[in-house]
């Protein structure tokens, strides 16, 4: 089965209306679209929805950022911030995307490996040619 396939199963779901605070570990999916405070650590995709009010720290694989998150997120893989997403915290990821729109306080720290920074592998993605190219 490929990849697409196994990230279409949810392992864990918080929905809209549900608050739950604690520490959340999990392997394959999960999802926040209520209100989460605490930490949340594990192996797969974090998809926060944009109805998510979340306080915490976040570590995984991937990370989709859609709503409210104030904490520090970490990613093996990388971390999408997504319209109208809103982060308060300090991002790190070999790859990290921001939609147009989004609001990000904090800082960003990409990195291929922690003990072999090298910035000349490091890739930016961005939505067309630098201004004055």
């Amino acid at each position: 089965m490929g990849r697409k396939g196994r990230e279409s199963h949810v392992n864990f779901y918080l929905g809209q209306g549900i608050r739950q605070e604690g520490l959340l570990t999990f392997k394959g999916q999960a999802r926040v679209d209520g209100e989460f405070k605490g930490e949340i650590q594990g192996e797969g995709l974090v998809l926060v929805g944009s109805s998510a009010m979340v306080e915490a720290k976040i570590r995984a694989d991937r990370v989709v950022i859609s709503g409210r998150v104030t904490g520090n997120v970490e990613a093996t893989e990388r971390i999408e911030l997504k319209k109208p997403g809103n982060l308060i915290g300090d991002v790190t990821a070999p790859l990290v995307m921001m939609e147009e729109g989004v609001r990000f306080e904090g800082h960003c720290h990409m990195a291929l490996d922690q003990d072999k920074e090298e910035a000349g592998r490091l890739k930016l993605l961005g939505g067309g040619p630098a201004p004055g190219a």
